[in-house]
């Protein structure tokens, strides 16, 4: 009883199955054509620490508008209370008078992300040249 193994063989299989690739490789183009405006959309720019601190002596107090987010819908502008809507009506006129328009932002603890970029942006747009952002 001999058999015939090679001749009751399957043929092997191939082709690879192309489907999973082209699946994955569009997937990550999805995900670039996401990613990619959002890297260049952030306009925030950071300092080091002690290159702003050495600057910051030499800038008298009259020459910066301060910020200071209480909470979502609080600021003070230069100490004076306001609501956040209508901070550019204090910062707007402000940053006109100072040579260096340069703001600096200090926030508390319990205020939203959303609040807080909100503020920089609303900065920004009234003609900010440069933002500080404080911790504490």
């Amino acid at each position: 009883m001999s058999r015939n193994f090679r001749s009751r063989t399957p043929d092997g299989i191939y082709e690879p199955n192309m489907t999973p690739l082209i699946d994955v490789c569009l997937v990550l183009v999805v995900i670039l054509m996401v990613a990619t405006p959002m890297a260049f959309q952030s306009s925030i720019n950071v300092q080091k620490a002690a290159a702003a601190g050495k600057s910051a002596d030499m800038m008298a107090k009259t020459e910066r508008v301060e910020i200071v987010i209480l909470s979502a819908d609080s600021v003070t502008v230069n100490r004076a209370p306001v609501s956040r809507d209508r901070m550019d009506l204090l910062v707007r006129p402000l940053l006109e008078l100072s040579a260096t328009k340069t703001v600096v932002v200090r926030c508390a603890d319990q205020v939203p992300n959303g609040a807080f970029v909100n503020v920089l942006d609303e900065a920004k747009r009234c003609g900010a040249a440069r933002i500080a952002v404080v911790g504490g």
